[in-house]
């Protein structure tokens, strides 16, 4: 039976990346419709790995840089260079919480500068569209750091640079645009943000997230009068106010900064990287799409590939079933998502350590069961149109 099915699938954390899943995928859609195109495509949320998979996806490359990390030392971070004068960065390479040990950790003294290395060195690289993925920040800066790497000066009351840092912004009086990099005024800017969290308040930056960054209860309050008086001199030098605007308090406030100096538009992880791949356009034509991801639950909704894929298909008016690797309460959320089944690897009690070990051979039955199910359903419609037509 002549049909085109597209992968689409996440990985599965700590067992199978997507180009394994394509393979065992394209096993089983042999055995049950052999006449079937198939094409395997690697998504991801905007998440850890994201970069790596996008510049994979779309024939890229990676760069290796050295840049300054969340304390001022030296290290090596990647970033992914793309076709059509497109870059992809993910801000946890070179400003991420795993960069500090934990005796080191206080938001106060971190800074986001070598994001901005890392922004400026796709400039230079000739990018003049860079998508930045602001996850696993050890940051509370504001993203004057990355700002100031790009030529942005933050000026305390005496006109002395401050050094970019969650302790500046409360000494900020000025910004001096006058020394900007130039190709940053040539340029679009993308941040993939997952969250919605405000840049100040009971649910901004400094109060939700500082915690986990090694901040005490007595930072939180100082970082918090800091960032309210980074948005008010910000809200004077640009001419609006965004400290309100959903998702600006993500990465430590990185998304705030970028969007108001860098006039960022902010996305959806998964959106972004499907806009990048041109998911929609692979779309044409396409029959049938599995997706997957190692857990679908109620948060799967939330801006996950499972859900992503399944908008995206809806509206196209493509079906979409999901293989997981397990399922949790509220599961079936997922179903006002475009997505029309999940069937998971699991098919027996098992441990986790068990279907881990035994994840290709699971997830390869679960993709046989799925198949045949959706053949059965072929069949069923088939039988039915005959039997209308002899009406």
């Amino acid at each position: 039976m002549f049909m085109k099915i597209l992968f689409a699938s996440d990985s599965f954390k700590g067992t199978m990346d997507c180009e394994k899943i394509g393979k065992l995928l394209n096993t089983a859609v042999s055995k049950v419709f052999p006449d079937a195109i198939t094409e395997n495509i690697c998504v991801a949320d905007g998440g850890e790995g994201t970069m790596k998979v996008v510049t994979q996806e779309l024939g890229g490359t990676v760069k290796k840089v050295r840049v300054k990390d969340p304390l001022f030392e030296d290290v090596e971070a990647e970033y992914g260079i793309l076709p059509n004068n497109r870059a992809i960065i993910e801000m946890a390479q070179a400003s991420g919480l795993p960069l500090v040990d934990d005796d080191k950790k206080n938001p106060l003294y971190t800074t986001t500068f070598g994001t901005g290395q890392l922004i400026k060195d796709a400039l230079d690289s000739g990018a003049r569209h860079i998508t930045i993925s602001v996850g696993g920040s050890a940051t509370n800066d504001g993203g004057i750091g990355a700002l100031s790497a790009l030529g942005f000066r933050f000026l305390d009351g005496g006109g002395n640079e401050l050094n970019g840092t969650g302790e500046s912004l409360e000494k900020i009086c000025g910004v001096d645009l006058s020394g900007v990099y130039p190709a940053v005024k040539e340029a679009e800017f993308d941040v993939m943000c997952d969250v919605t969290n405000v840049l100040t308040g009971v649910n901004g930056a400094s109060h939700v997230f500082a915690h986990q960054k090694g901040a005490d209860e007595e930072t939180v309050l100082r970082l918090e009068q800091g960032m309210i008086n980074f948005a008010r001199v910000t809200a004077e030098t640009v001419n609006a106010d965004y400290k309100d605007v959903s998702g600006m308090g993500a990465a430590g406030g990185l998304a705030f900064g970028l969007k108001a100096y860098l006039n960022a538009e902010i996305k959806s992880g998964i959106d972004a990287v499907l806009d990048l791949i041109n998911f929609d356009k692979k779309l044409k034509d396409t029959d049938l799409v599995i997706t997957g991801e190692g857990r679908i639950d109620l948060q799967s909704v939330n801006g996950k590939v499972v859900s992503g894929v399944g908008l995206r298909c809806k509206k196209a008016g493509v079906p979409a079933v999901a293989i997981v690797g397990g399922m949790l309460k509220g599961y079936d959320e997922i179903f006002n998502y475009g997505i029309m089944s999940v069937m998971p690897t699991v098919n027996i009690a098992m441990t986790l350590n068990e279907a881990m070990e035994r994840s290709e051979e699971l997830y390869l039955d679960a993709a046989l069961r799925m198949l045949r199910f959706i053949k059965c359903g072929i069949d069923l419609g088939l039988k039915t149109v005959d039997t209308d037509k002899k009406c």
